[in-house]
């Protein structure tokens, strides 16, 4: 058995056979002494490893950040997403709150499946007018004609001073973000408006999360431009730590490519990158061949931890517990027999103590 797994199974197994004092003080102990865990999981992209997740076009993924569960984007089809949710072991009824990046059918499609396990989730929206995640306007924004008898008048001449405008989910959580907004501390949402053509006034939430190593920016598909929405989060921490998401240059030019990944690497020094969903084809070898070691594949089912080194774990990090089987147990019970509590928890918290030798 690895040493990890033995401290871990040892902690459980105290649980079980302690009495009711020692029981309770090392499930303190293992709760405290657990960190927090800093990690970001793609739940929905169209390439990956093989597996049992199902691969489509759109984009969504788990960030576990500064002790919140966050929700960025829901994909594109509500099956695949309760598919590839179910498949890694993730349970959407406790999110802190969701991110919807934009309005475009391959970000927000999973929305039913995500209502039906988690109906009041507080959701962070871009603020459109008239938009699928509802609306409000001043009833000052229409010219009024006075003259007209009431019946030919809106709201009989009388409207409220502020309109408001339903959403696609009625009964929906849906907070509208249209300028720069810290949701929760060190965690900001980047409201942009793109000016590019086929999107023209779309407007975009990224999400940009301030830690010591410096900003953790996960982006949607990047309308407005990956390079704007950068320099906007060098605002809050000139150091761009790590970008994970959709670049959107999925059919761009080669000159337009070269032009972006210098901007990331050369002017704004971009340390890690890890592109996804619309980022494109070509730009993966052009970002990989600019940031090396730096680049981070982000496939559907990747999982990696952030941290000062950003890195791809297995499943192994992502279990909470390991399960011990009956010889285990029985030499766990012997131990715990001839122990006190207080050597007990000295042995639990050294991560280092080595197994009986042939465990």
């Amino acid at each position: 058995m690895k040493v990890k797994s033995w401290v871990e199974s040892l902690v459980v197994a105290s649980a079980l056979l302690l009495p009711a004092r020692g029981a309770t003080n090392l499930a303190q102990t293992a709760a405290t002494s657990e960190p927090e865990r800093a990690q970001i999981t793609v739940l929905y992209d169209a390439f990956g490893k093989a597996s049992a997740m199902q691969k489509d076009w759109g984009y969504a993924a788990l960030v576990e950040s500064g002790g919140k569960r966050i929700l960025f984007d829901t994909g594109n089809n509500p099956e695949i997403l309760a598919k590839n949710v179910k498949t890694k072991g993730i349970d959407l009824s406790t999110l802190d709150f969701v991110v919807m990046s934009h309005r475009h059918g391959d970000h927000m499609g999973g929305m039913s499946y995500l209502l039906q396990v988690n109906p009041r989730v507080r959701i962070y929206a871009p603020k459109e007018g008239f938009g699928v995640y509802g609306a409000d306007l001043p009833s000052t924004f229409y010219r009024k004609d006075t003259s007209l008898p009431p019946e030919e008048r809106y709201y009989d001449g009388a409207p409220p001073a502020v309109m408001r405008f339903g959403a696609a989910w009625p009964g929906a959580n849906f907070q509208l973000i249209d300028k720069h907004t810290e949701i929760a501390p060190g965690i900001h949402l980047i409201a942009l408006v793109s000016d590019k053509p086929g999107t023209l006034e779309l407007r975009e939430l990224s999400l940009a999360i301030n830690t010591p190593e410096g900003i953790v920016l996960v982006v949607g598909c990047s309308h407005p431009g990956i390079d704007k929405i950068v320099e906007a989060a060098t605002a809050i921490n000139p150091r761009i730590h790590l970008i994970v998401g959709g670049f959107h240059l999925v059919v761009s030019q080669d000159p337009d490519i070269e032009k972006i990944v210098s901007s990331l690497h050369d002017t704004f020094k971009v340390a890690y990158v890890a592109p996804g969903h619309c980022t494109g084809e070509p730009t993966f070898t052009a970002l990989r061949k600019a940031f090396g070691s730096r680049y981070l594949y982000a496939g559907l089912g990747t999982t990696f931890a952030l941290g000062a080194t950003p890195r791809a774990i297995g499943e192994s990090r992502q279990n909470a517990r390991t399960a011990m089987n009956e010889d285990d147990l029985q030499s766990y019970g012997s131990l715990l027999a001839t122990r006190g509590d207080d050597e007990l928890t000295t042995i639990v918290l050294r991560s280092d103590a080595p197994p009986k030798p042939g465990a």
